[in-house]
C-alpha cells in the first residue's frame, strides 16, 4: 500500500468522523441545515470507504 493510498483512506475516515459530529451538534442545536449537511458527509465518506474497500480486494490485499 502507498503512503497515497494511505492518505486517501485516512482522509475518507476523516470525512466520515467530521459527518458524525456535525450530524449530532446539528441534531443538539435544532439546526436541520448542520445535521442534514453531517449526513451528507457520513455518507461520503462512507462510499469512498467502501471504493477503497473494493480497490484493496481487487488487488488482493
Amino acid at each position: 500500500m502507498t503512503a497515497d493510498d494511505m492518505a486517501d483512506k485516512a482522509g475518507h475516515q476523516a470525512q466520515k468522523v467530521k459527518g458524525k459530529v456535525k450530524e449530532k451538534v446539528g441534531r443538539a442545536a435544532g439546526d436541520r441545515s448542520t445535521e442534514l449537511e453531517g449526513k451528507k458527509d457520513k455518507t461520503a465518506g462512507s462510499l469512498k470507504k467502501a471504493g477503497d474497500n473494493v480497490k484493496d480486494a481487487a488487488k488482493g490485499r
